[in-house]
């Protein structure tokens, strides 16, 4: 099964779901990019994911625009503005679905604070994906 996790900037939150998606199942093509993507994944989002197990170290953030003309079981955006501008897999994609997640890199305030955001967002990631695998993946005729 191939899974493709789209946001702006590909550096938090499409890389956060990424990681939790495949290590709930290392047989699962998972792939994450973004329409404006930032030049590494945020150290914020290495590190808070490394405090639950999941190294995002290798992740590289990747343009949209790579995974055009693929065939993909799942399109998901993580974000408003991956929604609005995510470019069209018309006839490629058997399910596209939105999931969306507050920005974290958005946060202000003191360094105790956005990590704290950080955390509160990985969380939610994992929830949500948890119950995407477990609803929509793991009993799929695809996934057999």
């Amino acid at each position: 099964m191939r899974i493709l996790i789209l946001c702006t900037g590909n550096s938090c939150r499409s890389q956060m779901a990424h990681g939790f998606l495949q290590s709930l199942d290392p047989k699962l093509e998972v792939y994450s990019g973004g329409t404006e993507p930032a030049t590494q994944v945020n150290p914020l989002a290495i590190k808070v994911m490394k405090e639950v197990g999941i190294d995002l170290c290798s992740h590289i953030p990747t343009h949209v625009n790579t995974y055009l003309g693929q065939e993909w079981d799942y399109v998901i955006t993580v974000c408003g503005g991956a929604r609005d501008t995510c470019p069209t897999f018309a006839g490629k994609v058997r399910k596209r679905l939105h999931i969306g997640f507050d920005d974290p890199s958005h946060a202000t305030g003191t360094p105790a604070f956005i990590e704290s955001e950080f955390r509160r967002v990985r969380d939610e990631i994992k929830e949500a994906f948890t119950r995407f695998y477990l609803t929509e993946i793991k009993n799929s005729a695809i996934h057999a």
